[in-house]
């Protein structure tokens, strides 16, 4: 069954004209990134607080992460 379906999808796939083809590759390319970032919301919330405090405050240490852009980044 999983072959079969693999299989209709690869035939439609391949038939795609080039728009086509470009918007399915994006749309599955933002289901890789969700999948990726798995952060329950508690956690992102009390990140987002940490974050906005130290820039209020930027004589503190964030020292629950070491690279405040790329937290930022998975938390946008």
């Amino acid at each position: 069954m999983m072959n079969t379906t693999a299989e209709i999808l690869k035939n439609k796939i391949e038939n795609f004209n080039p728009a086509m083809l470009e918007a399915f590759v994006k749309m599955m390319e933002s289901f890789e990134i969700k999948s990726e970032v798995e952060i329950p919301q508690f956690h992102r919330d009390e990140i987002l607080y940490r974050i906005r405090f130290h820039h209020e405050n930027p004589a503190t240490k964030l020292d629950f992460y070491e690279n405040i852009s790329e937290l930022r980044k998975y938390c946008a």
